[in-house]
């Protein structure tokens, strides 16, 4: 029976926050759910993760200087694959990669990660695929996963469509920063394999996919031409860590969007260029297809995509042949690409021949 005082076609007491759209206990369901993909990327500097206010990290006795470095990035249009494809488990490798990587050219080592999540609808399966993907990225960085935030947000976004940003910070000595200042004319620019491309210039593939009419799920090599668009985003931290321990590195540039003419020339002094030579290394089949679809140049293919090329190491030429054999051994794909020359007035930092 309704109270005394309502009549009996009284509208409900009052709405609730699912009413609107929010579901907290979906929220509390996928931080049950991620909590274990978490504690797996632990480290001993971690304090408190998961499940605070804020994270606590100490930074630890290793370091008599230690200069922070952080960077934060997302995986931009590439998410629309994920969507288009059902696949939700690898996007989060691509998240923590386009991060780490980054700090990682200034010589530093990845302490933890935090990740932010924004959807109109949470779904928690598919979070936690993210999550598992973000936590198994981590894993591979050697970082901590100490936080996040889902954030439910009705209205915002178009139904199944979600978007990433995530945020990573790292130690390094300061007498051990990595900032390309030491590089000069006869050092040698050594090329990391990419897996694909990365996390960069998906708005251009997406358009040649569409005018192509191409079918994500024909065949591609030993997979589908959607599996190789998805390909996460390789992880150099653990390789280039041991080879920073060991070797002598002046400078390095993870190449992301601005492709390899844009990103080089960031390590580079104003007075030397890169000049780096096409054929030394092997471009995966992706970009060929990507090139003979869309009809793109190669000065827009070089300026655009990686190429091929991850991560773009210097050296000094006596320090070539180790750094090679270290690389490799750490299971990447390592080339001497090309050469550091002087510049001459008016040219460009970084040429590809």
């Amino acid at each position: 029976m309704p109270p005394a005082d309502l009549p009996d076609s009284a509208p409900p007491l009052g709405l609730s926050y699912r009413d609107a759209g929010v579901d907290i206990d979906a929220g509390d369901a996928l931080v049950e759910r991620i909590k274990p993909y978490a504690r797996r990327t632990m480290r001993p500097e971690v304090l408190a993760g998961i499940g605070g206010f804020g994270a606590l990290v100490e930074i630890g006795k290793r370091f008599r200087e230690p200069v922070l470095v952080a960077g934060t990035d997302g995986v931009g249009t590439k998410l629309k694959l994920a969507f288009a494809l059902g696949r939700h488990d690898t996007i989060g490798v691509d998240l923590v990669a386009m991060s780490v990587n980054d700090i990682l050219v200034q010589g530093a080592e990845p302490l933890f990660f935090l990740d932010y999540s924004a959807c109109g609808k949470l779904d928690v399966d598919v979070a936690a695929d993210v999550v598992r993907g973000i936590a198994h990225g981590c894993e591979l960085a050697g970082c901590a996963l100490i936080g996040g935030e889902t954030a439910e947000m009705p209205g915002m976004y178009a139904s199944g469509e979600y978007d990433l940003a995530g945020f990573a910070v790292g130690v390094v000595e300061k007498s051990r920063i990595v900032d390309g200042r030491s590089i000069v004319a006869g050092d040698a620019v050594l090329g990391l394999g990419s897996s694909g491309p990365h996390s960069n210039g998906y708005s251009l593939i997406r358009r040649i996919v569409a005018d192509s009419g191409a079918d994500l799920g024909a065949p591609f090599g030993n997979a589908t031409l959607g599996d190789a668009l998805l390909a996460p985003t390789r992880i150099y931290v653990k390789s280039l860590l041991a080879l920073m321990r060991d070797t002598p590195v002046k400078g390095m540039a993870h190449i992301t969007g601005g492709g390899i003419v844009e990103n080089i020339p960031r390590m580079l002094p104003d007075a030397v260029q890169a000049v780096v030579e096409r054929g030394r290394w092997t471009r995966p089949p992706i970009f060929d297809w990507l090139q003979e679809h869309g009809r793109v140049d190669d000065a827009e293919m070089h300026r655009v995509f990686n190429c091929g090329l991850g991560m773009a190491v210097v050296v000094a030429p006596e320090h070539e042949d180790r750094a090679t054999r270290l690389l490799a051994a750490a299971g990447e794909r390592v080339s001497r690409v090309g050469t550091i020359a002087a510049r001459p007035d008016g040219a460009a930092p970084t040429v590809v021949v």
